[in-house]
């Protein structure tokens, strides 16, 4: 019966392994769709960044309830799948809780802890699942929070209560095996929180208690291996991307927006600016160096950077960006939240295309116009609220900026207002029509009223 149960456990372990591996893969290509970048300049501050957004979740605790919560699930989550590790080799090895006899006391104190941690979770989820489903939090209400992202919070919700469950009914069947003398059953003392259902499960026979220990265990693996394989499908990647996406985040200020350099250097030379030329070896420079542009701006994702394509595959779409949006206050159809939502779609959807044989980017569909809209784009004040906000360092106004750039520049699809100020900016060197010799006139007539 072991032998069985080992290759069945090999044979569920390798299958995890290979679709997690692909689906690998496939989002690695996805990302490298994207136009090159530079990101590796000042390590030091990139390290300290990715501690302090990703593993010390900064942002998170902008609001310290909401914070604590998130805190709670994300550690007691990672932590007691510790205890995965241990399973991962008695399910290949035929044994049972192989690390208790080398940690002895230690042991018994590392497993209550993770109990507690459990009980944290299982509350943080049900308040979650409130919130979302009974109390009706605005932010995960919006129109782009339908169907699938609604019911993909809510399936891992569900899913982590379930697999904390199955961990205390495995811990407290295995304790009154212990106390039975049942072979193959460690002593290690009882745990701290099935220690209490004790009395409970006494009451069965050691075969039924076999059994329950039994399909616990195989609840809690297989239900870990479930969740590798359907967070590379989910929201819920942001939890292994988060790290990469704020370390690579962008060191320089918010608010400063990247010009083309090509468009740059012109403009240089025709005001009869020094133009620097790039320093053979260097790899900055030669990222900067101006050449001539495929396309201003970006229709499709394959006009953005790898970066901008980690951006969406790393949202969590907990909509902080979109609830602190002054455009999607005011009623307009911008959310940020769904700026990056349909990035990661159209990834998707042309990755597929490309996986069964299919036209890939050239589908005759593109971000701009069959994703994003064109009313979305010009809704954008590009104040950078949903940049502050976004707890894993996500920049959606990179994509917008670059979508509205192809949109005017290619398209010629400003509105008259619009042109307007970017005519006078062009002859005025201000967004009024009138010349700069004349801007002070209005302290001449306030001196007269």
């Amino acid at each position: 019966m072991h032998i069985v149960s080992q290759i069945l456990f090999l044979l569920l372990l390798g299958a995890t392994a290979y679709i997690v591996s692909k689906r690998i893969r496939f989002i690695s290509r996805a990302i490298k769709t994207g136009k090159p970048e530079n990101r590796t300049d000042r390590p030091t501050e990139r390290m300290n960044n990715m501690l302090l957004m990703a593993f010390g979740q900064k942002k998170m605790f902008d609001k310290p309830l909401i914070g604590f919560m998130h805190f709670i699930i994300y550690a007691g989550f990672l932590l007691v799948n510790i205890d995965v590790l241990e399973i991962i080799i008695d399910g290949i090895f035929g044994t049972h809780r192989v690390t208790a006899p080398f940690l002895g006391s230690f042991y018994g104190f590392m497993i209550s802890f993770f109990e507690i941690l459990a009980i944290g979770v299982i509350i943080v989820c049900v308040i979650f699942l409130w919130r979302r489903n009974v109390q009706k939090t605005a932010r995960f209400q919006s129109a782009e929070m339908k169907q699938w992202p609604r019911l993909d919070a809510n399936i891992i919700l569900c899913a982590e209560i379930l697999m904390m469950l199955a961990f205390f009914k495995m811990n407290a069947s295995d304790n009154i095996l212990q106390q039975r003398g049942v072979p193959g059953y460690h002593h290690t003392g009882s745990f701290l929180i099935s220690g209490m259902l004790a009395p409970v499960y006494n009451m069965f026979s050691t075969p039924m208690l076999i059994f329950a220990e039994r399909a616990a265990w195989w609840f809690h693996i297989i239900g870990v291996m479930a969740f590798s394989v359907y967070v590379t499908f989910s929201k819920h990647l942001h939890i292994v991307l988060a790290f990469p996406n704020s370390y690579y985040a962008r060191l320089s200020p918010v608010g400063e927006v990247h010009n083309m350099p090509v468009i740059t250097r012109e403009v240089k030379m025709m005001l009869g600016l020094p133009v620097e030329e790039p320093i053979a070896g260097d790899l900055n420079a030669q990222a900067e160096a101006p050449t001539e542009p495929g396309r201003f701006g970006a229709k499709d994702i394959n006009d953005l950077s790898w970066k901008n394509l980690m951006d969406a595959m790393a949202c969590t779409e907990c909509g902080r960006c979109t609830a602190q949006c002054p455009a999607n206050l005011t009623g307009k159809k911008l959310s940020p939240r769904k700026i990056m939502m349909d990035t990661r779609d159209r990834m998707e959807e042309v990755g597929k295309s490309i996986d069964n044989g299919g036209p890939g980017l050239e589908d005759g569909k593109s971000l701009y116009g069959d994703y994003i809209t064109k009313e979305e784009l010009l809704a954008c004040t590009t104040c950078n609220a949903c940049t502050e906000a976004c707890p894993v360092s996500i920049n959606p106004l990179d994509i917008i900026v670059d979508l509205r750039r192809y949109m005017i520049m290619e398209e010629t699809s400003a509105p008259a207002s619009w042109n307007s100020m970017f005519s006078n900016t062009e002859n005025n060197m201000a967004p009024w029509a009138f010349p700069p010799s004349d801007r002070a006139n209005w302290v001449e007539k306030a001196e007269k009223q």
